[in-house]
């Protein structure tokens, strides 16, 4: 078995409104075995579209390789908007002839004590799941995770795509939304899409980055 452990910790700043919550980063990230292209930081395979989605949506350029400067503008970013990562797995385990980064391939997940971090964290407001409520999706392993509360209700408020639960947390409402996963695997999810197919057909130009940029845009930038 492959130990599949989280490389990160949780990165919350002061004030930190949004917290970002996935599962893992692909298992390279673990035996640092990073491609010249791959952001030494949360979110930072060469084959996720995260960062080149915020990059539209705060209208940045960053860089895509190992350097300091390279996590640098991350972090930099994060902190002027506000947003925290927190993924949902500390470490796993994987089928040694299936080490991959899918997460279907998670096995005997430890998780992350979501709750007790957020009633650390006063100031996080909304949690935004990269990937729905699929078998070891984040939302499904926060929906695991609250099973140790009884006493919280995760309450359905939008069943549309991208869907929306609250819940209430010592008196405080904490939104969660939960976004189509920023990987190049939900391509095909995203192109499947009767939305995406009725804005590409009005719209040949736009890709599925495009797609994803209007789904995130409100609720990384609203106003």
């Amino acid at each position: 078995m492959f130990k599949h452990q989280h490389p990160y910790p949780p990165f919350i700043p002061e004030g930190t409104k949004k917290l970002i919550v996935g599962t893992l980063p692909p298992p390279r990230f673990t035996t640092r075995e990073l491609k010249p292209d791959d952001v030494d930081f949360c979110y930072g395979s060469r084959d996720g579209q995260l960062w080149k989605i915020l990059e539209k949506i705060f209208e940045v350029e960053l860089l895509y390789d190992n350097s300091l400067e390279a996590k640098r503008q991350r972090v930099e970013l994060l902190k002027t908007h506000h947003i925290g990562v927190c993924d949902m797995v500390e470490v796993a385990y994987r089928d040694i002839e299936k080490v991959n980064a899918a997460d279907l391939g998670i096995l005997e997940p430890k998780l992350r004590p979501l709750i007790p971090i957020l009633k650390e964290h006063s100031s996080v407001q909304t949690l935004l799941f990269t990937g729905g409520n699929s078998k070891n999706g984040p939302e499904y392993f926060f929906r695991k995770h609250l099973r140790e509360y009884p006493e919280i209700d995760f309450i359905r408020v939008s069943d549309t795509v991208p869907r929306i639960h609250q819940f209430n947390l010592d008196s405080r409402i904490i939104k969660t939304v939960s976004l189509t996963a920023p990987s190049g695997s939900a391509n095909r999810a995203v192109g499947s899409m009767a939305l995406y197919k009725k804005m590409k057909e009005e719209n040949p130009d736009m890709d599925t980055i495009d797609f994803r940029v209007l789904q995130y845009m409100p609720y990384f930038k609203p106003g």
